[in-house]
């Protein structure tokens, strides 16, 4: 069993945080106004872009060899047109730089809340989660934590790949905006 830690309330960290529960792991959520303490082995930062900065900068000593993983797709919510990171760069790798002693993992962010609730994407395909990190460590207890979730969890590869991450969450994203595909859909992999 790993404690897992969850800033933010809303329907992603709450489908996320259910998933964890499924695995039989234990689950705390800190909301905005919380006070941080009794942080768990892996902090999920289910919150907007904007805001897991915040919370990075914050809180960088309470997270020290914590697993953060960022679940944010860092999209220009006013135009729902562009990432608001470097294009060489990418929301999880701004936050590795503000947290220097945390193991950051980019997950989740590919994924509708819908899609983690009903462990599908559309009618058949098992959602699965896709992770990127430059610690294999904490890719393996992020995938052993979720093993009896029902989801899948496939390993992206190092770090520099949450650039290509965040891209297909944007692009996923954008196309369920305009009702081109629905939230209980989205891209699947079949192996």
């Amino acid at each position: 069993m790993t404690k897992v830690t969850i800033f933010g309330k809303g329907n992603m960290g709450k489908a996320i945080g259910q998933n964890f529960v499924d695995a039989r792991n234990e689950v705390n959520y800190i909301g905005s106004d919380d006070t941080v303490k009794n942080i768990g082995e892996i902090v999920i930062l289910a919150v907007p872009y904007p805001a897991a900065l915040k919370i990075a900068e914050k809180n960088s000593e309470k997270l020290e060899n914590k697993i953060v993983v960022d679940i944010t797709n860092p999209l220009n919510f006013e135009t729902w047109n562009e990432l608001v990171v470097p294009a060489n760069s990418s929301a999880a790798a701004e936050l590795a730089s503000k947290l220097p002693n945390s193991k950051v993992v980019k997950a989740f962010n590919t994924t509708f809340a819908a899609t983690l609730v009903s462990k599908q994407v559309g009618d058949k395909q098992q959602t699965t989660v896709m992770m990127a990190s430059d610690d294999e460590t904490a890719k393996k207890l992020l995938a052993d934590s979720l093993k009896e979730s029902g989801l899948a969890v496939v390993d992206a590869g190092a770090l520099k790949r949450a650039r290509e991450l965040e891209a297909f969450g944007f692009l996923q994203m954008t196309l369920a905006a305009k009702e081109k595909i629905s939230w209980n859909g989205g891209f699947g992999i079949i192996k």
